[in-house]
This record gives structure tokens, sequence and C-alpha cells, in this order.
């Protein structure tokens, strides 16, 4: 823990040892006007604000007067019409929605959430409820024995945080552990489950604050902050996927990213010259192992000024970049924040010209030291100052740079106690002129913003990308984001999985670890497992630090690199799986990584579950997580189920051990499911998926699923040009149909064929009829593009014919 945040976390201590917490009081009055309700207790106002008939908004000004109403998190402010009735009794104020009901106790004011039969879903604690002392603002809760919580953003250690104590103070804390706290990215939201059903709570205050879920008190749980507003949002739920999806429409979805980011990406803490940035490139093409991004870190840089280049290493950056663009690569460089003092530095003189920089109070310039030395630092809460930082990547664009990786912006400075920007130091806060105290936590998130912006303006038809280390709240709006300076170990291995999968339900969809571990160095094992894990995080992206032997897939040996070789294979073949999980994050924020309470939250079984996950809806991914292991234990939820690798049907709700060997990590396949893969390129763009191949899991019910497809790398979907179709199957004694939905939306792929492979079909079909004609049957598997061929040793039939926008019903037929 820095120094800083521990003298603060000591006094914080000792002050509540002697602190005068005063909760508010008894109702007074109160009054309704539409969805929002005001109530009058002594010299507090509480405002109850109704957005939906599943969400509500609290506010306490404990002295009587809000603040300005201002968030960088909320994003949607205005909601339609929703029906509440308000009632009023001598001992409480109900308010009731089509989904909730709100009770205020008056004698002391205390809420209570309820759902709409009348059970409990959450309440205060009847001792302390809402309460402040000074600056400082806590809510406690009742906190049933049997519920548990999860989400928090990015936090080392366990899935499940029941029972600890956690802060919210972005920290640049490198080779952290699994008690380390806090670390990189502030998301004050989680969900409270028990007994399968779920709550959410998003308490929206940037200021240092707090989280204690049971530690101090196992009938209790507590969050507040230091100093602003006690301001939560409340979600009923009842389900996890409810809960989520409303909060990213309260706080912003990810857009969709370029297809070219779920690629796999190689950095190193450096790259120092060109020469290498080339033969690394060289290596990966020479291997034929995908690659589409190689990073630049400080190195790049001319004495680590932003916006310029190392004219010494790096003599024709347009002519490296456009050379490595021909051979599929794309160029991402690390950006920070800090501005080097140096008046002949052009950065640094538009910086001072246009009043972009922080400030003390009484107008100095604060200054601080980061790797140029001694720097200025950027205010993004300013406009101004966001529109300037994002017109300067304009030279970079020009050479070519596509990919923009955002560090040191917790924000981190050297050689001062917890590493940050003074606390007096004055922000603009969209001119609200507030102190680094409140806005800390949102310097990260805001960068990211100024960058995103910055980068989409001058690029108007492309998406950015953007990957950052520090955020907060709503930050997927804007950029992706790693889980830091992480170490090669299988500790870190194991924790990349909850940590990864927190960050996920928190509203950050696009994530990932260093693979590998960032500082130290793995053994070929550790790297191949991790790199398994790598394929299903949304950033599959290795890294290193500086001054350790290299860790690009081929440096652990022949039998290793033909291993990773086939794992960032599958990332490639699974391409078309993951993009439609990505999709589905932008449209309604639920995300490709899910935790298995996430997915299935009415099975116990998964409470402390945290060494497997979903992957959409689809696959249940298991790592391998400790070292030689050759089998693995997994937890099949209810249902059916396949092995990925085998087709081998497993029944659900029940614990199986199958082979890991150290070429690949067990996989399965719910069931219903169909998935669409592509075949192997070496980087995203190097050819049009051709064929598009569908695998079918039969089920004994019906099933269906959604496929999404566009150009990958423009903006032109939100004007109609996509491609939607929906897949049925259906499963009886007499046949397996499945059926592909006549294209929606302009967009027209190349000419491609289309590969259908039903899985576990059982003895040869008599035939197989596409819309009604009979298929002609092939004795070869391979080179057929057109009819069906049965593979008798697995039990499966392929189909292949061209892919066509119209509707499409094949039919396997047993008898």
């Amino acid at each position: 823990m820095p120094l800083y945040r521990l003298f603060v976390l000591l006094l914080v201590v000792s002050i509540s040892a002697f602190s005068q917490w005063q909760s508010v009081g008894n109702v007074d009055s109160f009054s309704s006007n539409d969805n929002e309700i005001t109530i009058h207790a002594g010299s507090s106002i509480l405002r109850v604000t109704v957005l939906t008939s599943d969400l509500v908004r609290i506010r306490l000004a404990s002295e009587g007067m809000f603040p300005p109403d201002q968030s960088y998190a909320v994003v949607k402010t205005e909601w339609p019409n929703v029906e509440v009735q308000v009632s009023d009794s001598s001992d409480k104020i109900t308010i009731s929605t089509q989904e909730l009901l709100l009770i205020i106790k008056k004698k002391p004011l205390r809420l209570t959430f309820l759902d709409k039969a009348g059970n409990i879903i959450n309440e205060d604690a009847p001792s302390k409820g809402m309460s402040w002392d000074g600056r400082e603002i806590k809510v406690w809760k009742q906190m049933p024995l049997d519920e548990f919580y999860y989400g928090f953003g990015e936090k080392a250690g366990g899935l499940n945080r029941v029972h600890t104590h956690m802060t919210m103070w972005n920290s640049d804390i490198p080779a952290y552990a699994a008690d380390t706290d806090p670390l990189y990215e502030t998301i004050p939201f989680f969900y409270g489950i028990r007994n399968g059903r779920a709550y959410g709570i998003f308490f929206d205050n940037s200021y240092w604050s707090s989280f204690d879920m049971g530690k101090e008190s196992r009938n209790e749980y507590s969050f507040g902050a230091e100093a602003g507003e006690l301001n939560y949002y409340f979600f009923s739920g009842p389900t996890p996927k409810n809960i989520l999806s409303r909060f990213t429409e309260l706080v912003g979805r990810m857009p969709l990213p370029p297809r070219w980011s779920l690629g796999y990406q190689q950095c190193r803490w450096s790259y120092p010259n060109e020469k290498r940035v080339q033969e690394i490139a060289r290596g990966f093409r020479d291997r034929a192992i995908p690659c589409d991004v190689i990073y630049l870190d400080i190195d790049y840089m001319d004495g680590y000024r932003i916006f310029t280049w190392n004219k010494m290493n790096f003599p024709d950056p347009k002519k490296m970049i456009s050379g490595l663009a021909r051979d599929g690569f794309r160029i991402a460089v690390i950006v920070d924040p800090g501005i080097k003092q140096d008046t002949s530095y052009h950065a640094y003189r538009s910086g001072l010209a246009n009043g972009t920089f922080l400030k003390y109070p009484d107008g100095k310039l604060y200054i601080g030291k980061v790797w140029p030395g001694e720097c200025a630092f950027p205010d993004f809460t300013n406009p101004t100052a966001r529109t300037w930082w994002g017109n300067n990547f304009n030279m970079l664009i020009d050479d070519g740079v596509r990919g923009w990786w955002n560090d040191m912006n917790e924000p981190s400075v050297f050689d001062v106690p917890g590493k940050s920007v003074d606390l007096n130091v004055i922000h603009n806060d969209d001119g609200l002129m507030t102190t680094h105290a409140k806005n800390h936590n949102v310097y990260g998130m805001q960068m990211t913003r100024s960058t995103y912006e910055g980068v989409k303006r001058l690029l108007p038809n492309e998406r950015p990308f953007v990957l950052t280390r520090a955020s907060y709240a709503g930050g997927q709006r804007y950029s992706a984001a790693w889980t830091g300076d992480n170490v090669s170990s299988w500790e870190h291995l194991r924790m990349a999985v909850p940590m990864c999968l927190n960050l996920s339900i928190s509203g950050q969809p696009f994530v990932g670890s260093d693979i590998g571990g960032f500082i130290g160095y793995p053994s070929g094992e550790l790297f191949a497992r991790w790199l398994q894990l790598g394929v299903f995080t949304p950033l599959m992206r290795a890294h290193s630090v500086i001054n350790e032997k290299n860790k690009e897939p081929w440096e652990y040996g022949d039998e290793f690199t033909a291993i990773n070789r086939e794992t960032i294979n599958l990332r490639y073949q699974l391409l078309p799986y993951i993009y439609n999980a990505m999709y589905e994050a932008s449209v309604i924020g639920i995300p490709a990584m899910r935790p298995m309470i996430f997915e299935y939250p009415d099975d116990p079984n998964f409470i402390w579950n945290e060494d497997e996950f979903m992957f959409g809806s689809d696959l249940l991914i298991a790592p391998v997580l400790m070292p030689n292991a050759t089998t693995r234990a997994v937890r099949l939820p209810h249902g059916e189920w396949y092995d990925y690798w085998t087709g081998t049907p497993y029944n659900g709700n029940q614990s199986v051990t199958v082979d890991a060997p150290i070429i690949r990590m067990p996989i399965f396949v719910k069931a219903g499911a169909i998935i669409p893969s592509q075949q192997v390129v070496q980087y995203t763009g190097q050819a049009p998926i051709g064929p598009l191949t569908l695998t079918v899991y039969p089920t004994s019910l019906q099933s269906s699923a959604a496929y999404y497809e566009d150009d990958g790398i423009s903006f032109e979907y939100e004007k109609g040009t996509y491609l939607k179709r929906t897949f049925n199957q259906w499963n009886s004694a007499k046949a397996i149909t499945l059926t592909l939905s006549k294209s929606e939306g302009s967009y027209v792929p190349m000419k491609r064929s289309l590969a259908i492979h039903f899985v576990n079909i059982g003895t040869e079909p008599k035939t197989v009829e596409a819309n009604g004609n009979t298929l002609k049957q092939q004795s070869n598997p391979q080179g057929f593009m057109q009819g069906w061929y049965y593979d008798a040793q697995n039990k499966s039939v392929w189909v292949r014919m061209e892919d066509k926008k119209s509707e499409l019903r094949v039919s396997v037929v047993r008898e």
C-alpha cells in the first residue's frame, strides 16, 4: 500500500474510533412530484428518484443543500415516464413501482427495498442507516449471513468479496499481491446475491471511498467516502444480467471495437528500435503465429516526451509502420500524461498557452516527476485540455499509429508519498473548480475520453482502440482495460481469472491481463497455460518488463512454439464467436467473460467458484491454473454439455474430471449452441471469412442464436451497414434441423461458402436436405464444396454449400 494511503487509512481508523457519526433522524415532512420524492428530516434532505420500475436513485444532503448534480459516470439522465405510487401512513412512506417497493421508515428514517411479493431485498441497518461525520459520509446496510458480493471493479484476490474491506483510490502498485488494495481502477458498483436473487448498488462518488462487506461486523456492511455526496443507485434485479444491462444503460456501454483489436497483441517494455520491431514482426510471420498488434513502450519517444519520436532509433516511423501494415500489423503506442517541463518542447509550450495544465489554488503550476523528469499534467476535466490533447495525436496518426495505450494515468507521480498529485491541486471539473481529492479517481477515465474523442475526431470513420490502466465507472465508453503490472507466477495466473471477471461484470467488458506476467519470467508451461486463458479474455495481450528475457510465444523451445501457435490459432478460428460476444456487450452490456454465479445465480455450487467461467452464453472455460496438471475437475451447470475437443456429451449438474494435456485446456459447449467460426489467418484482415463454419451442438430442446457481422473497422454499421441473422435448431427422433433467417442489414460479405458441422449425430443419417432438396453425399471429407459427408469416427455430419443471404433450412434426416 502506498505510504500516503496507509497514512490516510490509519488516520481514518484512529478518527473512527472517536468519531461522532450522526445518523439521519426522524422524518418531518415529505413531498412528491411525479417520480421524485423529497423528504425532510431535521437539517437533512433525502431525495428519492425513481428512474425505472427497477432503478431508484438515493441522494442525501446531510446539511440540507445538494451540490451540483454532476457525474462523469452517468450518461443517461432522461428516462421515460414511470408509474410510481406514493402512500403515507403514521410510521412509513411507501413508494411502489411495477417491480419493487421502497418503504421509508419515519422514526428514524431508514430504507427498505422489497420485491412486489413483499420479500426484503435490501435494507438499512436500524442502528445507523445513512450517517455523516463532518465531510465523511457512509451508509450501513443489513447483511444476511447467506448473502454474497461481487463486482467492485478491479480488485486483487477472490471473486466473492464477502467479509472483505476495500478502498477505491486509483493507485500504481507494481507486483501487487492477492491482498493488495486499492489498485488501478475505481468502479464503486457491486452485486448482492442471495438464494439466486440479485440486486445491485452503484455508489457514484469519486472521492476516496471504502466498502466494508461484513469484515467489521458479520451482520452489517457499509460503504461511504471521505467527502462528497451520499449518492447511490439501487438496482432491484432480480438477475445479475438485468442489473448489468440497466447499469450500463445508466453509465454507458463499450462501443463496438475494431475487429483487429480482438486479435493477438504483443507488447514489451521495450522494443527499443525499428530493427527490433521488424524482427518481432518477422518472428510471427516466419513461424506462422498469428498476430495483429505490436506495441511501442516509452522508448519510442524523444526523451520520453509524448507526441515525439526518437529519431535515432526510429528514423522514419511512417515508412516503418506502413511496411508493417502491408504485412498485417498495426502499431499501438504508449501515451503518458506527464508533459516534460521544457520550453523548447512543443507540447509543453502549447499546453501552457492553452491553460491546460493542473495548478495550485494560488495559480502556481503543479509539477511532478515522471519518466521525462519534471512534468506538468493536463487537466482532463477541462474541455479545452481534452480538445488540446486529442488534437496532438495528429502527428502520430499521420505516421500510421492506430492503437493508444494510456498508462501512468492514476495519475502516478514518482518520489512522493502515495505516488500521486497533491490533493489540493485544482481541477476545472467542467467548470466546478474542485480539488484533486475529488478528481483523482476520474483522471485516467478523462484521459481516455480525451484520447478516444480526439482520435475519433481525426479519424472519423475508424473505430479507435484505446487501452488504459486507470479508470472510473463508465470508462468502458472510451477504452479497454488491463489488470496492471502483474507477476510471472502461478498465483497471478490464478488471480487473473477473478480479476477479469469482476471487471467484466462491473461494466468493463474489454479486459485482459498481461499474458505471461509483466514482472519476472514464466516457465514454458506457465506461459502456455496463460496464453490458453488469454484466448478467452477479450484483450489478448502478452507483455514483459524491461531487462527480462524475451517472452514471445516462440521463446520456450520448439515444443512450446507449436503449442502456442495452435493456441493462438484457436483465438483466430473463434473470432466470429468472439466478435459476436463483444457486439452483445456493446448493445446490452452483458460481457463476454461471465462468472458462473453471474450466469447461474440460482446454483449454490458457483458461489465460490472462481476458476472457471462462461465466455459468451455457450462456452464454459476451465483454464489450467496449477503446474504439472494433466487433468482438471470441472463443475458443469444444469443442462446438457459437450466436450469442445472430443464432442463427448455430458449431463450437467455434476463435477467431472477431464483430460487437460499441456496442448489444451478443457472447454465445454452448452447443448443447443450454434458456434460460428472461420479459417485460421495470420491477422484479422488477411482474408474475409471463408468458409463461415457453424458448429451445431444438438439439444433435446429447441435453441436459437443471433449472428452479427460488419466490416470490422468503420462506423458504417451505425447507418445500417451490417448483417444480422437468426439461427434456430430443432432436434427430434426423425431429424435435426438448422434454419438460417434471411439476413438483415445492407452489409454484404464477399462471396464465400458455408460449412455446417452437426456434432454427435450418432449413426449415419438417411439423407441431408437443404430447403427441401436432397444434397449429394460425399465420400471424401476434403475439398467438396456442395453436399454432405458423414464422419463415422466422430459420429458427426458436415454440410457445405454457398453462403447466401436468403433463408436456409438444413435437415439431417435420420429416418
